[in-house]
């Protein structure tokens, strides 16, 4: 690969879009492990109202996240529908409750758009861009801001 090539590929991200509480958001396909359909989780006494539980991931307990919960839209009424997108950060690995998977977008980075600032609290700071994709506006999830931190766990 020529260092053109390189030059060009480090402008480009993948973002996986998926559909929550009827609007349209995006993460970086590199952060994502794999896509399952729904299933019920074990819930877990204490957890914050946006964690649904824990399922058995071939052998490892998961941490599911009601992504619509968490983002202020209500918990999510689950239908067979649903999936599951497994999220890996760096330091956990996470499950996040979504209405479907829509698309994979190629995009080159000069293309996002930071959000207005309205939050009152940077850490509720639940988008990190936005995109414009052909008539949609697809909101690029802060995934460190929307997992569970460990004073939340914790509570």
């Amino acid at each position: 690969m020529s260092e053109t090539q390189n030059q060009i590929d480090a402008t480009e991200i993948e973002l996986l879009t998926f559909q929550v509480g009827g609007q349209e958001y995006a993460i970086d396909i590199m952060s994502v492990r794999e896509i399952r359909g729904w299933s019920k989780a074990t819930p877990l006494p204490h957890a914050p109202n946006f964690v649904r539980g824990v399922i058995n991931l071939r052998g490892t307990v998961l941490t599911i996240v009601d992504l619509a919960d968490r983002l202020g839209m209500g918990r999510t009424d689950t239908k067979e529908r649903n999936v599951i997108i497994v999220v890996h950060t760096g330091i956990e690995t996470v499950g996040l409750l979504v209405d479907a998977v829509s698309d994979i977008l190629a995009v080159n980075k000069s293309e996002l758009q930071s959000p207005p600032e309205m939050a009152a609290d940077n850490e509720q700071a639940f988008v990190s861009a936005l995109m414009i994709a052909g008539e949609r506006m697809v909101r690029i999830l802060a995934l460190s801001a929307a997992l569970p931190s460990e004073n939340t766990e914790a509570a």
